[in-house]
């Protein structure tokens, strides 16, 4: 594991991201969702460091192993965090790749600093362009956010528990494509963010328009999503993300949820290296 200082300080304290950094080639930036960390891509780094690419995973702010500071869980701060990361390791020619929440980074970032270092984007089951429900915006109503946060508030190790069911639609997927033993590393995942980021991170994911963000985009662009996801629904992200992004491929993987690296990783290994190669 390394260790980078940010320059987004609270008082001047700096931040501190855990990262690995493996293989050679071209640079891959892998950005984790909510509520877990970088452990969660176990299943795309082997694969892609045998294809020939230099993969890193960072954890965001409080979350992993990272640093839990009280504030900075929006995504300006987020995004200021990961170009830190870029320039620390003096990467170019940067593929980006997003998973839920972390699919907010990849388009904030290039919303706010543009693509000049980025050569290709990808969104999986992200929660781009726009999640919550507003007057021009039919989505997810605000009080299901609420109702998450009361859930975390209330009893957080007995909300991840039954998240990670719905994460993974255990009940269609158990003991053929997920396990009790990876529900249970999920839900340790989950435990090692601070309370305050998993709580504040609701609202980031949630209540962010990403939508200028999204039509900033002018890379080449893959999105993929589960038509079985119960977090992300499809139509209200990835369907719409796909209108927005001038060159994006949108790919739909039948049946599966919203951790799909985990439980359809085969299918999205081959989708993912089709389209960087």
């Amino acid at each position: 594991m390394s260790e980078l200082n940010t320059s987004s300080l609270e008082k001047s304290k700096a931040i501190k991201l855990a990262y690995n950094d493996y293989g050679s080639g071209q640079p891959v930036i892998l950005i984790h969702g909510w509520p877990l960390n970088r452990a969660m891509w176990e299943y795309q780094i082997d694969s892609l460091v045998a294809n020939g690419y230099r993969v890193i995973s960072y954890d965001r702010r409080g979350f992993g192993e990272s640093s839990k500071p009280w504030n900075g869980f929006d995504y300006d701060t987020l995004a200021s965090d990961l170009k830190d990361l870029i320039e620390t390791l003096k990467l170019e020619n940067i593929i980006l790749i997003g998973f839920s929440m972390g699919g907010g980074e990849v388009a904030r970032f290039i919303g706010n600093y543009g693509t000049s270092l980025i050569d290709k984007a990808v969104l999986v089951s992200a929660v781009t362009p726009f999640m919550l429900k507003t007057e021009d915006n039919d989505a997810v109503d605000a009080s299901v956010f609420e109702g998450m946060k009361e859930g975390i508030s209330k009893d957080r190790p007995q909300f991840f528990k039954e998240f990670g069911k719905n994460f993974y639609n255990y009940d269609t997927f158990k003991n053929d494509r997920i396990s009790d033993s990876f529900l249970e590393f999920t839900w340790n995942l989950a435990m090692q963010g601070s309370r305050k980021a998993t709580l504040d991170c609701v609202d980031s994911f949630g209540k962010t328009d990403f939508r200028k963000d999204c039509k900033k985009i002018d890379i080449p662009t893959l999105i993929v999503h589960g038509n079985g996801d119960q977090i992300v629904p499809l139509e209200v992200s990835a369907k719409r993300a796909n209108e927005l992004i001038s060159n994006s491929k949108l790919e739909v993987i039948k049946d599966a949820p919203h951790g799909l690296v985990t439980t359809h990783h085969e299918e999205f290994n081959s989708i993912l290296l089709d389209f960087l190669k």
